[in-house]
């Protein structure tokens, strides 16, 4: 009797040992494929230790270790894992971060690989050093971009486009998966190819593929979401599927009360308005071209400045599925250039009056005698300012001698002895005697030649001499010379 409750105790003990044997084994083992898929391995040493008595498990288990059945040390070193896991001591690799640099490989059309970095190496198990020289087939028993796919690949550098292939490939260890290779073909100057340069993930994981997805979606929203810049995507229907938070605030709704809804349901704008922006943006879809162009809307009082920028989205296949607009409200931009604008107005009307104050100058040299130096080459426009200056000047002045000194005019032609003879015509009109001055033998002979009729018009060739008969000829027989200093 002693024996047979003292066997069905033995068998118990037995049972309980297999069943947290068997717990313990299972939790390891979902710790170790979690481990080897690159996600961090969820171990629980409470769940390990499950019993009703923690102690006399783990006496049970040392004791089934001392008899062969089990390495005691190496399960509770596993344990002691999991508790430095739950401490923090082994945080996510840098490499599952999104903002880790992705898998990168470069080879040239003849397979031999020029680029392989740290994350090649975490997939595929060869080392920078050991991959770099040697042909890509030879490395991961594939040829993922084939030499069709490659000259098929046509579009230029700068464009930025991308081609996807899917292949399986083998690791180091030999480990077959299933990778895709996000690539672009590179080619020199004269347009031939120089390297093929692929992004390489693995695919056979449903759950890390979902996370890169995941991870790399939400790096391109903060991305465009800090944009200053408004940033759409609508479907072909003219319906919102992606907004940023730049276009949201400017359409004073949430984002994701505009998905779903087109311009005609949203718009803050006049119908008209409204409307005009729908038929250019069908335009830039038929087109099939990037639109640039500026755009002014009035809202409210005011109207706003937009630098704008539509462009068609297409499928794998090139068609039309949609349109992505960028659009950067420039009105600072155009209010500052409309001020600078209206600056440089002013300051060349203000150039421009001194300049005609320095072109046609008017002299007081004595009482009611003025003078006129001109200097260089004489236009119609300062020819009419000249004749305009002095007129006035006469009779501010009361002007009954005015003197035409052309010393320092270069040329005499048949427009500036025009000029001169209708502006003196015009002085004596007004009673005032005109004196020219500055003829040099050369000009008199010009105006022979050309005929110009001076009667009426003194001729002197130097402008002492054109004052000093001023004077001689004053009425009263002398006037008082004025001190351009003291102004009198």
């Amino acid at each position: 009797m002693v024996r047979e409750e003292r066997g069905e105790t033995e068998t118990g003990r037995l049972r309980a040992e297999n069943a947290a044997l068997r717990a313990r084994v299972e939790v390891l083992e979902r710790a170790l494929a979690e481990r080897s898929d690159g996600r961090t391995p969820e171990l629980d040493g409470a769940a390990l230790r499950s019993a009703p008595d923690g102690a006399a498990l783990r006496g049970a288990l040392d004791g089934a270790a001392s008899r062969g059945g089990l390495d005691g040390s190496a399960l509770w070193t596993a344990d002691g894992a999991a508790s430095a896991l739950r401490s923090g001591a082994h945080a996510a690799p840098e490499w599952l971060l999104p903002t880790a640099v992705p898998a990168l490989i470069h080879w040239r059309p003849d397979g031999t690989v020029t680029r392989w970095n740290d994350g090649a190496e975490r997939i595929f198990g060869w080392r920078t050093d050991e991959a770099v020289g040697r042909r890509l087939a030879d490395l991961v028993a594939a040829e993922p971009v084939s030499p069709e796919a490659v000259r098929a690949f046509e579009f230029p550098r700068m464009e930025s486009r991308f081609a996807t292939a899917t292949s399986e490939a083998t690791t180091k260890e030999g480990r077959a998966l299933l990778y895709r290779w996000t690539y672009a073909v590179l080619r020199d100057g004269g347009g031939d190819v120089r390297e093929i340069a692929s992004i390489v993930d693995d695919t056979g994981d449903p759950r890390r593929r979902e996370q890169t997805v995941h991870g790399r979606y939400q790096l391109l929203l903060q991305l465009v979401d800090n944009a200053r810049s408004q940033i759409f995507i609508k479907d072909i229907a003219g319906r919102y599927v992606f907004v940023n938070r730049a276009h949201a605030q400017a359409m004073q709704l949430h984002a994701i009360e505009l998905i779903g809804r087109d311009e005609a349901e949203l718009s803050p704008l006049v119908p008209e308005i409204a409307e005009m922006l729908v038929a250019k943006e069908r335009e830039v879809i038929a087109g099939g071209q990037v639109m640039q162009f500026e755009e002014v809307l009035p809202v409210g009082d005011s109207q706003l400045h937009f630098f704008t920028v539509k462009f068609p989205i297409h499928d794998e296949r090139g068609e039309p599925i949609g349109l992505g607009g960028i659009v950067t409200e420039i009105t600072p931009l155009r209010h500052a250039e409309a001020d600078r604008s209206a600056l440089q107005e002013k300051i060349i009307a203000s150039q421009q009056a001194a300049l005609r104050e320095l072109s046609t100058p008017l002299i007081p040299l004595a009482d009611n005698v003025v003078a006129m130096p001109l200097v260089g080459a004489i236009d119609s426009a300062r020819a009419e300012l000249i004749m305009e200056t002095l007129l006035a000047g006469i009779s501010s002045q009361s002007a009954h001698t005015a003197i035409l000194d052309i010393t320092g005019v270069r040329a005499v032609d048949t427009l500036v002895a025009d000029a001169l003879t209708r502006t003196a015509r015009a002085a004596q009109l007004l009673g005032t005697r005109v004196v020219l001055t500055g003829v040099r033998p050369e000009v008199a002979q010009t105006l022979v030649t050309l005929g110009v009729d001076l009667s009426g018009i003194t001729t002197l060739s130097t402008l002492q001499s054109g004052i000093a008969h001023a004077l001689r000829h004053a009425p009263g027989g002398s006037s008082r010379v004025r001190d351009p200093a003291r102004g009198s």
